[in-house]
């Protein structure tokens, strides 16, 4: 399973949607121009309609070219939607300049973009938008036109009533930046939470299911695989003991052997008693995962250092399963050979496998590890004449995440090709499971 950290369960929809600025914005445009109209034609006070209204067209312009630009559920990210929020800080100070200034009682829209940077951009963001805006404030309270009022007559307020208004915007925009972008973040980490906790009940459920096709599948193919046991004992008795025919009747035997012992693992798989060797050094864990596949025509080249004292883990069915699987697909793939290395020190244990054949497809890199996502195209044939299920590498991945790893998948740096798989454990974690009798 990839980290939940890398996953950015929720964050992304945190970001803002155009959808959203677009409709806000168009509510300010609808009420900017109702309070210009309503103020010259309705009270009778004198305004500078013409520069007025060039301000308000400019973000209208802004959303037509908006919706032209993105669709409607495009997420805009941190850059972009501070600079969107910006704009509307720079516009509405040039209305404000219009018409009077921090004496204008619409000042108090300053607050509007800060509050909805608090909710779904970043403390820092939310910091500049805020200076920001401390600064338009700052010029506003000092130049600006005079406030529209009745014919003949100026209403000046007080410079102490306007220091005041300055003040209020300034402690406003800073409470707004800590209580609602605190409150966010709570919403956003329970939002992770929650998605976190979909996602491994999720792959739970699978193993779960994965487990009960497994005991259905080691019932149904008992019988099958018995009848060609006694077949191939037949046919064995009746044949010549050498030529072609035997070496095929011996090779079909073997193989429903093999098949016999992977159904009867998946079947004890977790329940095995352990034997005689209950501890395994990272060494000895290597060579019996890569045993079986020492004669595949692919040569697999093993490495092991360290610092300190070699560590050594539990014999543990589920670990063993899952490291198997991921030699046994580097080996599929591998061209000519395969690189197992295995390092550790005091914190980490860490076991890399890489191959050289053609790597991970771009396309499936990211989604590894779902169940249901197979690396295998049409073409590739190995050890069957069909793709695979994209199972093994789930099975493996949730195997030995639950022995406390993290298995990262990618493909080799260039110039070299081929696919790497890093599987880390703390070093506490790889060395709780050793049993206790055995280190008695």
């Amino acid at each position: 399973m990839s980290s939940l950290s890398d996953l950015e369960l929720g964050r992304r929809a945190r970001r803002l949607r155009v959808d959203t600025l677009v409709k806000l914005r168009w509510l300010a445009i609808c009420g900017q121009s109702l309070a210009v109209l309503l103020v010259h034609y309705g009270l009778g006070f004198e305004l500078p309609l013409g520069p007025c209204f060039v301000a308000i067209a400019l973000s209208a312009w802004l959303n037509v070219a908006l919706r032209l630009r993105f669709s409607l559920n495009h997420r805009l990210d941190d850059g972009p939607a501070s600079i969107l929020l910006a704009y509307d800080v720079l516009q509405l100070s040039g209305l404000l300049y219009l018409t009077g200034g921090l004496e204008n009682p619409f000042s108090l829209l300053f607050l509007a973009p800060v509050m909805i940077s608090a909710v779904s951009l970043s403390g820092a963001r939310t910091l500049m938008l805020s200076g920001l805006m401390g600064v338009a404030a700052t010029i506003l309270a000092i130049w600006h036109l005079p406030l529209p009022w009745y014919p003949g007559s100026h209403l000046q307020l007080p410079m102490t009533y306007i220091a005041g208004i300055w003040v209020a915007i300034v402690l406003g925009a800073g409470f707004i930046w800590v209580y609602a972008s605190r409150v966010a973040e709570e919403a956003l980490l329970l939002s992770d939470a929650l998605a976190a906790t979909e996602l491994v009940l999720a792959r739970e459920q699978h193993l779960t299911q994965l487990d009960g096709l497994a005991a259905a599948a080691a019932h149904e193919l008992g019988t099958p695989l018995a009848t060609i046991t006694v077949v191939v004992k037949e046919m064995t008795a009746h044949m010549p003991t050498e030529g072609p025919v035997a070496e095929d009747l011996a090779l079909l035997s073997q193989e429903v052997k093999r098949c016999r012992e992977i159904l009867s693992k998946l079947k004890s798989l977790g329940n095995e008693p352990a034997g005689m060797l209950d501890i395994l050094s990272v060494r000895v864990l290597v060579e019996e995962v890569i045993h079986p596949y020492r004669d595949f025509g692919v040569d697999v080249v093993v490495t092991a250092e360290g610092v300190g004292e070699e560590p050594v883990t539990g014999r543990n069915p589920g670990l063993l399963y899952g490291l198997g699987n991921l030699i046994e697909n580097a080996i599929d793939f591998a061209k000519a050979e395969v690189r197992v290395r295995a390092e550790w020190d005091a914190t980490n244990v860490v076991i890399v496998i890489e191959d050289d054949g053609p790597g991970f497809a771009p396309e499936v890199l990211l989604r590894l590890g779902e169940p249901y996502i197979t690396t295998r195209g049409p073409d590739r044939k190995a050890k069957s004449e069909e793709g695979g299920l994209g199972l093994g590498l789930f099975i493996a991945k949730t195997l030995l995440e639950r022995s406390g790893a993290v298995v990262i998948t990618s493909n080799r740096p260039t110039p070299e090709r081929g696919a790497r798989v890093s599987v880390r454990w703390p070093r506490n974690m790889f060395e709780r499971s050793v049993p206790i009798r055995a280190v008695e």
